[in-house]
């Protein structure tokens, strides 16, 4: 079994910074590739961000694009989300996530494990 727990959400103004941290634990694997996603009210989880494992390749929804980063560390089995410029869209729960597969990390449904989330909210 994996368990994943995401940390450092809060409540920041408009243009401010957040870091998120996911921690996993548990069952190991050799590759993986974790992902960010945000749940709204109302509105259905999508796509923040992702970064494989081994080798470090990093995807971005449009929305994050130039604001958002994701890293890991490995050694750790953290990985992180630093937001920049945040805006009131980005208000949301955050959740991270661990896929098996290498592909298709943008599709919430190819995710295997899932943390319980942590709560951003934006105000302007």
């Amino acid at each position: 079994q994996v368990q994943l727990v995401e940390s450092g959400g809060g409540l920041v103004q408009a243009g401010g910074s957040l870091r998120l941290s996911c921690a996993a634990s548990g069952r190991t694997f050799s590759n993986y590739g974790m992902g960010w996603f945000r749940q709204a009210p109302g509105k259905e989880r999508k796509f923040v961000a992702a970064i494989v494992a081994a080798g470090g390749s990093t995807y971005y929804a449009d929305s994050a694009k130039g604001r958002f980063t994701v890293s890991r560390d490995n050694a750790k089995n953290t990985v992180y989300l630093q937001m920049n410029g945040l805006k009131p869209e980005d208000t949301g729960v955050y959740y991270c996530a661990i896929a098996l597969r290498l592909y298709g990390l943008d599709r919430k449904g190819l995710y295997d494990y899932w943390g319980q989330g942590t709560q951003v909210t934006v105000s302007s």
